[in-house]
């Protein structure tokens, strides 16, 4: 009975080893999708549940450009998205929404993501 013990653990240890690689190392789809252009504007909507759909936003150069961020998680590494390089880290709970502007002035990428690092997406302005 032991042994068998042993053989299950070991089969169980093996199956989560082999998710985590999975989870993390896989290649796995990226969804991109091209901001709605308006007349104030233009403006993407990015579903924060499970991590971001879509993962890359594509904004046009020249034309104010924002993000609105829709919490549908409430784990809480996704409940905030930090934009290191234009130093923005909101706190995605407060609002069934929240905004964040990027700047359109000239062409370039601004990755994001959640507060613990673990997910990941990316504005592209071009």
């Amino acid at each position: 009975m032991a042994d068998i013990m042993k053989i299950l653990v070991v089969l169980v240890a093996l199956m989560a080893i082999a998710f985590i690689a999975y989870w993390f190392l896989a290649p796995h789809k990226e969804s991109t999708a091209n901001a709605q252009v308006g007349q104030k504007g233009q403006a993407a909507t990015v579903v924060v549940k499970g991590g971001y759909s879509p993962q890359t936003v594509v904004l046009k150069k020249g034309m104010p450009g924002k993000v609105n961020f829709q919490l549908k998680d409430s784990t809480a590494c996704l409940s905030h998205v930090v934009f290191d390089d234009l130093g923005v880290d909101k706190d995605l709970t407060k609002k069934p929404q929240t905004t964040v502007q990027i700047p359109t002035d000239k062409a370039g990428e601004y990755d994001f993501a959640c507060g613990m690092n673990m997910f990941h997406g990316k504005v592209v302005v071009k």
